[in-house]
């Protein structure tokens, strides 16, 4: 009977029980000359113990168990390219990245996780810092690398956007044009870290200049055209309707579009819009949207670069902070002098 290969161990299982660092290991089999004979013996006698000849594999860059991502939701665009950037980086390294979603439920994260640890990745990367109890848990006690996206936890490795500078750098612009009424259309703000600053970014901006936003004025909806749509008209049929909308996302703020042109609402003449994110549709729709840019495919390099920092051991800063600015296009312009007439509302 032929003998069944074993699994081959992960690096965080070689140095445990060889009882040196991550970062020792990865050295000791990668770049063996930079360590100490007896710590080098001490690793390798580890690694064949544990999984074999093929077990020195791990760390010499040739694939292991695989990176894993796990993010909110595959339809949001701004998800699929921050992958597709983390899939290049992590591909021409010799790893492959397994993905998997959570459709925004802590509890499905958690299950998720859970598998793909036991699964027994190289290292997870993360979107956002909002999760259960028993997730960061299950986070701090996987012995693998951990990198988090969007937003920060002190606890682990991080790549970033300001995303409450993001939603006050909207409202500033909007503000600075005379607007003084706004109104928001954001996603659910339970359990989404992203969505919950960048709306306290358009109410820091108001506050600043002595001007509110009831909550009456933020409608959270699906992160959809729809859900756009469906934000825009519940805005535009309050007493007052709002002179511009901030919505948390592009998507959400092309359905904005689409609904104030089917109810020949002129935008930016009557009211304005903005979005989050500066994805490709924003520059091509009509009219061309304002927006605040989020460099999501620089968010998916950086992650992807820093994961392989620590698989390979190298110093590299824990928390790496990407840049958010406004790109202003055609649906934004000053206040129209009439209101919106109330047929068209």
């Amino acid at each position: 009977m032929p003998m069944r290969s074993r699994t081959r161990p992960r690096l965080v299982d070689i140095a445990a029980a060889a009882g040196v660092s991550l970062a020792t290991a990865s050295r000791s089999l990668a770049q063996p000359e930079i360590v100490s004979p007896e710590t080098r013996a001490r690793v390798r006698s580890a690694a064949l113990r544990l999984g074999g000849p093929h077990a020195l594999d791990a760390a010499r860059g040739i694939p292991g168990n695989g990176i894993a991502a796990i993010v909110p939701t595959l339809d949001n665009p701004i998800f699929a390219r921050a992958l597709q950037a983390m899939q290049t980086v992590l591909t021409e390294a010799g790893h492959h990245l397994l993905v998997a979603s959570s459709d925004y439920q802590p509890e499905t994260e958690l299950a998720v996780l859970r598998g793909l640890l036991a699964r027994g990745v190289d290292g997870v990367i993360l979107v956002g810092a909002q999760r259960s109890a028993d997730a960061w848990e299950a986070l701090e006690g996987a012995g693998v690398p951990v990198i988090l996206t969007w937003c920060d936890d002190a606890r682990f490795d991080a790549v970033v956007v300001d995303n409450h500078a993001a939603g006050r750098i909207a409202a500033e612009h909007l503000i600075g044009l005379g607007h003084r009424r706004l109104g928001v259309v954001c996603g659910a703000l339970r359990h989404n870290d992203r969505q919950f600053a960048r709306v306290e970014g358009v109410r820091s901006a108001l506050a600043a200049h002595g001007l509110d936003l009831p909550d009456w004025r933020v409608i959270e909806e699906g992160f959809s055209l729809a859900g756009g749509r469906a934000g825009c008209a519940a805005l535009l049929a309050l007493a007052e309707p709002p002179t511009a909308i901030v919505c948390g996302i592009d998507q959400l703020a092309v359905g904005c579009l689409i609904e104030a042109q089917s109810r020949q609402i002129n935008v930016p003449g009557e009211i304005s819009v903005v979005g989050i994110d500066n994805l490709e549709m924003a520059a091509h729709v009509s009219p061309a949207l304002t927006t605040v840019h989020v460099p999501t495919a620089r968010i998916g390099e950086a992650a992807a670069g820093l994961m392989l920092a620590r698989l390979r051991g190298d110093a590299c800063e824990r928390l790496i902070e990407l840049p958010v600015e406004l790109v202003v296009r055609h649906s934004s312009a000053a206040p129209g002098l009439r209101e919106i007439s109330p047929d068209r509302r």
